[in-house]
């Protein structure tokens, strides 16, 4: 599958709080961990599992920074 976004990182899947609607799914990538909210039917769809090797794609607008 081909995608226009630039920002792919690759980690695994650390964790998943499942709820009725809305999931978040935590990603551990080397040292850093992101978190995506995501609905509990992609979850579903895609089968993700604690353990899974997933990639991270980040399309955003903005980003933000703080020092």
């Amino acid at each position: 599958m081909s995608i226009s976004a630039r920002n792919k990182i690759q980690g695994q899947i650390s964790g998943i709080q499942a709820g009725e609607v809305m999931s978040l799914v935590t990603v551990q990538a080397g040292e850093n961990r992101l978190v995506a909210a995501i609905t509990r039917q992609a979850i579903d769809e895609l089968g993700l599992a604690q353990g899974d090797a997933v990639t991270v794609v980040i399309k955003a607008t903005e980003v933000m920074l703080l020092k």
